[in-house]
């Protein structure tokens, strides 16, 4: 029995996942889609992604998430396409996108606590990443 190739590259599950805390709370801003496009046209890790497929992944995420088990789902393609070292990326990513409008839904709250637990993040690492979001994302 051979391997089936991943549907997912690490790079679509991190978009995935950043789609998935925009569309939390069922109202995606201007400020978090443009942090997601300076994510993807900027960062290290998506220096060789084709950015056209982050319309691949919106529609993904909008597919889950009008199933029951969506979110499940999400976090399954997760686990199986995203590598261990890109967990705290993806976790960072993803305080980075809920931060991006200057406030945090209850909704946004509960999909990091579940991402958290669904990457095992540790809890230091995880309030480290969540403190260095909220300092990049302070106003006056």
């Amino acid at each position: 029995m051979t391997d089936a190739p991943h549907p997912l590259s690490p790079q679509d599950c991190l978009v995935a996942l950043m789609i998935a805390v925009s569309a939390s709370d069922e109202n995606v801003r201007t400020a978090e889609l443009v942090k997601i496009d300076s994510a993807v046209n900027n960062l290290p890790v998506f220096g060789n992604y084709d950015a056209d497929r982050v319309r691949d992944m919106s529609v993904l995420v909008f597919e889950l998430f009008s199933q029951e088990d969506g979110l499940d789902a999400l976090f399954g393609l997760i686990r199986n396409d995203l590598p261990e070292k890109l967990f705290e990326t993806a976790y960072a990513l993803a305080c980075d996108v809920a931060a991006a409008d200057g406030t945090l839904k209850e909704s946004e709250l509960r999909l990091l606590e579940e991402i958290r637990y669904e990457l095992s993040i540790d809890r230091l690492h995880a309030a480290a990443i969540e403190r260095g979001s909220r300092a990049r994302h302070m106003s006056l």
